[in-house]
């Protein structure tokens, strides 16, 4: 059984998982990939660390780029230019790329596939840790049109939402409950903007639809300023909120979006808690298929990056992103103002009368109706809480007139919305 050398670019949590599994699972493993994986060499920024691994390690790339006898390079720096950099410079010394890098890919996916050619690029792990959604789009549904996707993509906003709804606590307590357990990081700022959703949706919208967006090119909201009204809000009418990320297929227009949504508490993803990941993909002729599981740590990731290896191996190479845009297949990004969707709308407003008819105005002028309306008061004199839901709208129209709103005298606080999921 011949041996194939790999490289690891960074020997984090997931470079020293992925050593680990090599050598505890080594025999399945060789058995799976009809080969015996050997890791040469690691690349860190750090020698002095205490990482407990056993293979060579060094600070200097080219080691590793440099190296005819390594078969494989393995990416986990994270980042965006010093990544694309390695990989670029991996493809072109023809060497196998394996990344778990979904912020190099969300902006330069196209860039590699081009580079690389006929050398495989292996990326599982870039969305959804042990998930194996890129597999089940490029093989396991491959013979479907993508009719929706959608995902809790990322498991740190998705802790902190399920804290808040079932424990009552307010945001800045479940973020810090979620980096006192290590979820977050000290920097958390790309798990709870939406940032690293919008990212992995990017992935997978390649995938599903050859479409070649940016994260600038669509809508990407965070959970920061959803509170316990908002919470109370979608409990009373059976909605859970959650941090999602969507792709809906409308003839040859895809629509793209990352934001909190308020979803039926009866359907199969509301019911994703904690740090897990969950992804609902509809295609049109298998219909609905969910896909549940850890969407990072180290071992779920490392998971990701080993299948990835054998599945190169094997010789089982495609294009990276799964299909190339024709004449006959050709799909573009839906314009942001032309989406539609529902609205809730949460608003702080002076208790006196007219308000409520100045907003219903500023509303029919752009053409939302409202299906439900709640006041509430709150311990501040004068002082009411307005929540509503809209029925069917454009972000155009939405975005009007929340502009028209916060002009309004009336209105004490920016209004704040949440998109209503109800297909």
């Amino acid at each position: 059984m011949r041996n194939i050398n790999i490289g690891i670019i960074g020997v984090g949590t997931v470079g020293r998982s992925v050593i680990k599994i090599l050598e505890e699972n080594k025999e399945i493993i060789s058995a799976r990939a009809g080969a015996h994986l050997v890791v040469k060499k690691g690349v860190v920024k750090n020698l002095s660390k205490i990482r407990n691994i056993s293979i060579p390690l060094s600070t200097n790339i080219q080691d590793i780029l440099d190296d005819e006898e390594i078969d494989i390079v393995i990416e986990l720096i994270g980042g965006v230019k010093e990544a694309y950099e390695i990989a670029k410079s991996a493809l072109k010394n023809k060497k196998a790329l394996v990344t778990a890098n979904k912020a190099m890919l969300a902006y330069h996916r196209y860039d590699l596939q081009k580079i690389a050619h006929d050398i495989p690029i292996g990326f599982e792990a870039s969305v959804c840790g042990g998930i194996p959604i890129i597999k089940a789009l490029k093989d396991g549904l491959s013979a479907n049109h993508i009719l929706a996707l959608r995902g809790i993509l990322n498991g740190t906003s998705n802790y902190i939402l399920t804290q808040m709804i079932q424990n009552n606590q307010d945001f800045q307590t479940s973020l810090k409950q979620a980096q006192e357990l290590g979820y977050a990081e000290a920097d958390p700022s790309l798990d709870i903007n939406g940032g690293d959703a919008g990212h992995k949706l990017l992935i997978l919208a390649s995938l599903a639809y050859g479409i070649d967006a940016k994260p600038k090119d669509i809508i990407i909201e965070g959970i920061q300023s959803i509170n316990a009204d908002d919470i109370e809000f979608a409990d009373e009418f059976g909605y859970a909120i959650k941090l999602l990320g969507i792709a809906k297929k409308q003839k040859d227009e895809i629509e793209l979006r990352v934001h909190p949504a308020m979803i039926d508490k009866n359907k199969m993803i509301s019911k994703v808690e904690g740090v897990m990941n969950g992804i609902s993909v509809i295609g049109d002729r298998v219909g609905e298929t969910l896909y549940y599981g850890a969407g990072a740590g180290g071992d779920p990731t490392a998971s990701a990056v080993i299948s990835d290896i054998i599945e190169i191996i094997r010789g089982k190479s495609s294009l990276m992103l799964g299909f190339e845009q024709t004449s006959q297949i050709s799909f573009k990004l839906k314009p942001k103002e032309k989406i539609q969707s529902r609205y809730y709308i949460r608003l702080s407003v002076d208790d006196k009368s007219g308000v409520l008819a100045q907003i219903a105005s500023i509303l029919t002028q752009n053409n939302i109706s409202i299906s439900t309306f709640l006041q509430k008061e709150v311990k501040q004199k004068n002082t009411a809480k307005m929540l509503l839901a809209t029925h069917m709208t454009t972000e155009l129209a939405i975005k009007n007139a929340i502009d028209e709103l916060k002009n309004l005298e009336s209105i004490l606080q920016d209004p704040y919305i949440i998109r209503i999921e109800d297909e």
